[in-house]
């Protein structure tokens, strides 16, 4: 079998505010191109969809695991317009675990999921973590910066870019950030804690594909590197 690789799209890539059609078709262009050497995990976020869904919820005090089971739906529905838009075969549906997902790369080359079930304080980041610790291979995530900064970039022009840091260093960033369903942060408190406990090689890379096909080719890219 060809070695998998589990990426995370973010759905603030696949819709920003509407469906990101000109990114996403880049992003076909380069795992088709790398499909010869690697089979395709791909967890899809949930972005503003799931986010507006929750921000209904939460103005009205509903309770917050209703508004995480809202975001898993978000990220499965992204999911399912992925398959579609990579041509994918529609009768297969979207796993809902990780036995399935190694079910539909026997006979796959690109596999789509959101999060595979409810578990509280997780995002869609923690399924793709778990998932690089099944296949025991690298997690790539892809977001709307082009990786790690000390402070957020969109708010602070200061904001220092970090180009590589170890899983003990990143986990400390990572419990600054208290959780909340649907939160924007690059990666997620228990997958940080994933990633670090398993020793799982992890790339922040941001809407430039060109980086993500540097990684994959084991080139030079822009991005973070986390190990």
């Amino acid at each position: 079998m060809k070695k998998v690789i589990v990426i995370s799209l973010g759905g603030s890539l696949i819709i920003p505010n509407k469906i990101n059609t000109e990114f996403l078709e880049k992003f076909k262009k380069v795992l088709l191109k790398n499909k010869r050497k690697y089979k395709f995990v791909i967890v899809c976020g949930g972005g503003k969809t799931a986010r507006n869904y929750i921000q209904g919820l939460e103005e009205k005090k509903k309770k917050e695991n209703f508004q995480n089971l809202l975001g898993i739906s978000a990220t499965r529905m992204n999911a399912r317009f992925m398959s579609y838009f990579f041509g994918e075969d529609v009768n297969q549906g979207i796993p809902h675990d990780m036995k399935q997902v190694k079910g539909l790369l026997r006979f796959n080359n690109f596999v789509f999921c959101g999060a595979l079930r409810y578990a509280k304080g997780q995002t869609s980041d923690t399924t793709s973590a778990k998932l690089a610790r099944y296949f025991k291979t690298d997690f790539i995530n892809l977001t709307n910066v082009k990786g790690l900064y000390d402070k957020n970039p969109k708010k602070f022009r200061s904001a220092k870019f970090i180009s590589e840091i170890s899983h003990k260093d990143f986990l400390k960033i990572a419990k600054q950030i208290e959780f909340k369903p649907g939160q924007h942060f690059v990666l997620d408190q228990k997958s940080a804690k994933i990633i670090k406990k398993y020793n799982i090689t992890t790339y922040i890379l941001g809407e430039d594909l060109k980086n993500l096909d540097k990684v994959l080719n084991k080139k030079h890219f822009v991005g973070t590197l986390i190990s």
